[in-house]
């Protein structure tokens, strides 16, 4: 064969693996967090910043917020002790390692104040006069969002150290924001409302901050309600679709095109989408007999047990337990799983495609071919 023909030859070869590498599921290994104290029985991971630090709580006594990133392992964060809060969890947590969360008085919940852990210190957020409060998203200014009061009282809230601000404006047709969950450093904060005219819908809604302005989002063909979790730097917004608050479809929101439906992962009846980075990769839960988390890459939706090597031990498709609720720029997950029969907080950090080095191949056969 002559030597231009092989080289035909092989770029053919190279330009099928290419389109079939392209074609490819994203492929995972899994990190087991581990617990802050060694009479800990479990872990539950929330949230990871846009640079793959990891946050959630160990369930213990005292129950502890922590931090985690691949170098440095688990890190065990303080327990406001005034007021005394002996139960805590990490939501969310940005690039400079500073973590929002709740303290409560009991390992349900009870209680809450919103807390933000700033270079290993814990700082109470909001105004006692607020009564109950949670923080749940933070941006890379260090701005944080969630929610002061209960109930039928419950108000957006934007938290820094010194201050908090109430969210009330309302959207169209008298819609109002509930709880704030997320926020991106341009100021866009994604939350869940209610709509006075129809107390049987959920409202999925986006405030900016810079325009003092609330629109609706979520709103799936065949629906009347949604939420909405989480939001990314390039204005993703993604949580879930129903009629009346029955039933769930995730979504995937943008200003450019509107609600988009995220098809749901196998064996379930149900899901939740919980996080989004700017890429558009979107991560949550669906439901069926067990909880199944899920990726949506755009164009598919993989569970995450099949991307993750088999025999690792962990269990992330057959128990009640399991949950995606983070996902980074470089696409690392964080949640919830079963690892040697143990609920253990997990990262799973995206291995690089082989596509990248079928390019470079293909670079120099080419460049072999115009050499000659």
């Amino acid at each position: 064969m002559h030597r231009s023909a092989t080289i035909r030859a092989a770029g053919a070869a190279l330009i099928i693996a290419a389109a079939g590498a392209a074609q490819a599921a994203p492929e995972y290994f899994i990190v087991d967090l581990g617990i802050v104290n060694s009479g800990d029985f479990a872990s539950q991971g929330f949230g990871v910043s846009d640079n793959g630090i990891a946050t959630g709580r160990s369930f213990g006594n005292p129950t502890q917020a922590f931090t985690w990133t691949l170098s440095g392992g688990l890190v065990g964060l303080p327990n406001s002790t005034d007021p005394a809060r002996a139960f805590s969890a990490g939501n969310a947590v940005n690039n400079s390692g500073t973590v929002v969360g709740s303290g409560a008085t009991t390992a349900f919940g009870s209680s809450p104040i919103p807390l933000m852990w700033k270079n290993g210190s814990v700082i109470v957020l909001g105004d006692a006069g607020f009564g109950a409060g949670r923080a749940n998203g933070i941006n890379n200014l260090g701005v944080a969002v969630g929610s002061v009061g209960g109930g039928n009282d419950e108000t957006p809230a934007i938290f820094t150290e010194e201050l908090t601000t109430l969210i009330t404006t309302t959207g169209p047709g008298g819609v109002l924001m509930r709880t704030a969950f997320g926020i991106n450093d341009a100021g866009l904060i994604a939350g869940s409302g209610i709509d006075p005219n129809n107390a049987a819908r959920n409202v999925g809604l986006v405030y900016d901050a810079n325009t003092n302005t609330m629109t609706e989002v979520g709103l799936l063909p065949g629906t009347n309600g949604a939420l909405a979790f989480g939001i990314s730097q390039a204005g993703h917004v993604v949580g879930v679709s129903s009629t009346n608050q029955s039933g769930g479809t995730p979504f995937v929101w943008t200003a450019e095109t509107g609600n988009i439906e995220i098809p749901l992962p196998a064996n379930t009846s149900q899901a939740s989408a919980r996080a989004v980075n700017s890429d558009g990769w979107v991560v949550g839960t669906g439901s069926g007999a067990f909880a199944v988390p899920f990726l949506y890459d755009g164009t598919q939706t993989y569970t995450l047990a099949d991307l993750i090597p088999a025999g690792s031990g962990w269990d992330l498709d057959g128990n009640t337990s399991s949950s995606a609720l983070g996902i980074s720029e470089d696409g690392t997950i964080v949640g919830t799983g079963v690892f040697n029969g143990e609920t253990r907080a997990y990262a799973m950090i995206l291995i690089p495609a082989p596509g990248a080095g079928v390019a470079f191949a293909l670079a120099g056969l080419f460049a072999a071919r115009r050499r000659r």
